[in-house]
C-alpha cells in the first residue's frame, strides 16, 4: 500500500529493521516532555528512530518552551555517532494543522466561526504563546480580510523569532511507516475503507473506523496513533496501538518503542 506513495514531503520513511519509539500527544506540557526525554537519553542509542505523533501544540501552559525542548532533544540525538536526519520525524497533529489554518484565516468564508471553533477545540494557547490576542483576532476577523491579514502576519512574524519554530512547522508529515511497510505511524488514526493516499482529515481527527479495525491495514502489520479526541487512554492490540495518556489534560505523557515485529518492546510515561 505505501510503495504508491511517492511524496516526501507528506510522508516519512522509516527502517523497518531497527527499533523504533512513538511519542504521544504532548500538548505543551514541557515539563513532563523534559522528563520523558531525560528517559529516553537513557535509553535510546544509534539505530534507534523516534516518531513524534504531533500535537507538540495546545492545550499546555507553555507551547514555545515544549517547542524547544524537541529541538534541542534532536540536536542532542543527532550529535550522536550514527544517528541520520532522518531517524528523527515529526507528525503533524491536530493542533498543528489548526495553526496552520488559523495563518491563513483571512482566506476562510466565515473567519469568525472558524476562529471559535479553534478556541474551543484548544488553540488558546499556542495563539497566546506567539503573541496573539484572541479580542484582536475576533475584531480583525470580523473587519475584513486587510485587518486580518495584518493580524495574522503579525502572528508569522512572532513566530519567526523564535529559532526553529517555523521551519519546525514547515516539515511536519502527515503519516510515517517503515520500508517494509509493516508499521505505520499516525497522529489520531486513519479511515480503514480509504487507502493511505486518500485519508484526508482522518490522519488529524480520526475515524471511527480506527477503533474497529479487527485485522491488518493493507500490508501494515500494526498501526500506531498518538492523539484520542475520546480521551480513552493508553491501549495496546493485536494490530492498533493508541499512545494519548492525556498529557495536556492532566494525564502523563507516554512514548513506546516498537521492534520490527511490530511488537511493542517498552513503554514510558512522564
Amino acid at each position: 500500500m505505501a510503495a504508491s506513495i511517492s511524496d516526501n514531503n507528506v510522508f516519512a520513511t522509516l527502517r523497518g529493521s531497527g527499533r523504533i519509539w512513538a511519542v504521544g500527544a504532548i500538548h505543551g506540557e514541557v515539563g513532563r516532555l523534559r522528563a520523558l526525554h531525560a528517559s529516553l537519553a537513557q535509553t535510546m542509542k544509534p539505530g534507534d528512530q523516534i516518531v513524534y505523533l504531533g500535537d507538540i501544540l495546545g492545550y499546555g501552559a507553555d507551547v514555545r518552551a515544549a517547542i524547544d525542548e524537541v529541538l534541542v532533544f534532536r540536536r542532542s540525538f543527532l550529535a550522536q555517532p550514527g544517528v541520520e536526519v532522518d531517524d528523527i520525524v515529526f507528525l503533524r497533529g491536530a493542533q498543528e494543522e489548526m495553526w496552520q489554518k488559523l495563518l491563513q484565516l483571512q482566506f476562510a468564508p466565515n473567519p469568525t466561526e472558524v476562529l471559535k471553533w479553534m478556541l474551543d477545540h484548544g488553540i488558546g494557547p499556542t495563539l497566546a504563546a506567539y503573541g496573539g490576542n484572541i479580542e484582536e483576532g475576533m475584531l480583525a476577523a470580523r473587519d475584513g480580510i486587510s485587518p486580518l491579514t495584518k493580524w495574522t502576519s503579525a502572528l508569522r512574524q512572532n513566530m519567526r523569532l523564535y529559532d526553529g519554530h517555523t521551519t519546525l512547522m514547515s516539515v511536519l508529515k502527515h503519516a510515517a511507516y517503515t520500508d517494509d511497510d509493516g508499521l505505520l505511524f499516525v497522529h489520531a488514526g486513519i479511515d480503514p475503507t480509504r487507502p493511505l493516499s486518500a485519508q484526508l482529515d482522518a490522519f488529524w481527527w480520526g475515524s471511527s473506523g480506527f477503533e474497529l479495525l479487527d485485522g491488518p491495514y493493507g500490508s501494515f502489520r500494526m498501526v500506531v496513533r498518538g492523539s484520542d479526541r475520546r480521551r480513552g487512554g493508553v491501549r495496546v492490540g493485536a494490530f492498533t496501538a493508541t499512545l494519548d495518556s492525556g498529557c495536556g489534560l492532566g494525564g502523563p505523557l507516554t512514548a513506546a518503542c516498537f521492534g520490527a515485529d511490530g511488537q511493542m518492546l517498552q513503554m514510558l510515561e512522564a
